[in-house]
């Protein structure tokens, strides 16, 4: 019997190839609410991990995601939402693949047993003492990602592996940090796509999310370093700085233009009462903080007691067509 959690059958969905189509749901919505609590356990491991990045960060490093498969894409995605979320620059968070750019969109099973590929791929991408690589493993056994654990420790970088079944020996070693949240077998035996793909983006969405909060990257919940590249986000832009500033849109619109499209500048032009490029300086000599700058918290949330009402979510749910 293999040992990894991932790869064992689930007795619960043993007969789901029989099941209806909303049996199938609820089977895997089932599944699916573990999921949480085995994230939750990891809170101290998660709180760590977050404040390596943010040190890392700040100190000037670099944060690298490294998987294969599933566990690669979540990485190279979260790596990839960062710079239009939070303002950061795109060489901040980067995420390597086995198999490089090809295995995104094309599975490239093999590549996830090539050590010396994944040794060659950190010093491409010239990871360095003062970063923090983080790999990934559902299974906890990939070879890839063990061999780039130990490259990076090699290099001086500090080191983590997020799993989703307890890793062997070897890959713990390697590791600085260890964070297991064990979502149990799959619905489908071993198709880690599922439970545990969806674990680990709730892992990783928490420790960039974590890292970016503790830099300034937010205002309370606003997200006033966000890069406002598109229609939508240029809409946001100018919602948080009308909230903020209590301003008609006409006039956020004018003070974002003046503050060269940033909600981070525009708020402290207006508050502080300079042009951009005091705002500029005071934001950097805060260390990025609007907090530190503007001394006072942002607005409340306008209808927060609809949050906590506990009425019943409206369900859209299309009628079956007339027969």
């Amino acid at each position: 019997m293999d040992l990894r959690v991932t790869e064992q059958r689930n007795p619960r969905t043993a007969r789901v190839d029989l099941a209806s189509p909303v049996e199938i749901v609820d089977l895997i919505n089932a599944e699916d609410r573990l999921v949480a609590d085995a994230v939750a356990s990891q809170r101290t491991q998660l709180a760590t991990a977050i404040e390596w990045a943010e040190a890392v960060f700040r100190a000037g490093g670099r944060r690298f995601y490294v998987g294969a498969g599933t566990s690669g894409r979540l990485g190279v995605l979260d790596a990839s939402e960062i710079p239009p979320t939070f303002g950061a620059p795109p060489g901040l968070v980067r995420g390597i693949i086995a198999g490089g750019h090809a295995a995104l969109t094309r599975a490239q099973e093999g590549a996830e047993d090539r050590p010396g590929a994944a040794r060659a791929d950190l010093d491409a991408e010239g990871v360095r003492g003062g970063d923090f690589v983080i790999g990934i493993a559902a299974s906890g056994t990939t070879p890839y990602v063990r061999a780039a654990l130990e490259r990076a420790r090699e290099l001086g970088a500090r080191t983590a592996i997020v799993a989703c079944s307890l890793p062997p020996a070897a890959i713990l070693a390697a590791a600085d940090l260890a964070i297991v949240p064990v979502t149990g077998p799959e619905v489908v035996t071993g198709s880690t796509r599922m439970k545990a793909g969806t674990a680990t983006k709730l892992v990783l969405n928490t420790i960039t999310t974590g890292a970016m909060i503790r830099l300034g990257k937010t205002w309370g919940n606003l997200m006033v370093d966000l890069q406002a590249t598109n229609a939508k986000l240029r809409d946001r832009a100018a919602r948080i700085v009308c909230e903020v500033c209590g301003m008609a849109r006409d006039d956020a619109v004018a003070l974002l233009a003046r503050a060269g499209g940033s909600v981070k500048t525009a708020i402290v032009m207006q508050k502080c009462g300079v042009d951009r490029e005091a705002a500029l300086a005071l934001i950097e000599g805060a260390g990025g903080s609007i907090r530190a700058v503007v001394r006072e918290a942002p607005p409340p949330v306008n209808g927060a007691e609809l949050v906590a009402s506990g009425d019943e979510p409206v369900r859209a749910v299309r009628p079956p067509p007339d027969r």
